[in-house]
């Protein structure tokens, strides 16, 4: 499955690379690229690991880890239109505030987190027969 796997990607490549070729700007995908590599490694990286280190002295380090992942998926998935520039030109397109209604995700997830270290406590604090 491996094989299969890394073969089908190497394919992919190369027709990426193709497309890049006969019509593409190599100028903007090469900006991207770099973009890509100075945003993950200068400032993701760097802030996973710092909260990661952070959060090695917390009990419930578990359900917090899960939640911050919750919440990272949760932005990366609306960061495009909540960075998108000015309104759009068909307002049914994006008819929403994506600001205020991601804001509100992730506080139900951290709300949802906090009931669930709670009650993660007072189960522990049961009797058991």
């Amino acid at each position: 499955m491996r094989i299969a796997t890394g073969a089908l990607g190497i394919v992919l490549m190369a027709v990426g690379a193709t497309l890049l070729a006969t019509g593409g700007q190599i100028k903007d995908v090469a900006l991207w690229l770099a973009g890509a590599i100075v945003l993950h490694d200068g400032i993701i990286a760097p802030l996973v690991l710092g909260i990661g280190l952070l959060l090695a002295a917390v009990p419930a380090r578990g359900a917090v880890r899960g939640a911050l992942v919750v919440a990272g998926c949760l932005t990366m998935v609306a960061l495009p239109v909540l960075l998108r520039p000015g309104r759009p030109t068909n307002p049914s397109a994006l008819p929403l505030d994506y600001l205020r209604n991601w804001l509100l995700v992730l506080a139900a997830v951290a709300v949802l987190t906090a009931v669930l270290l709670l009650a993660r406590r007072l189960w522990r604090r049961v009797p058991r027969r």
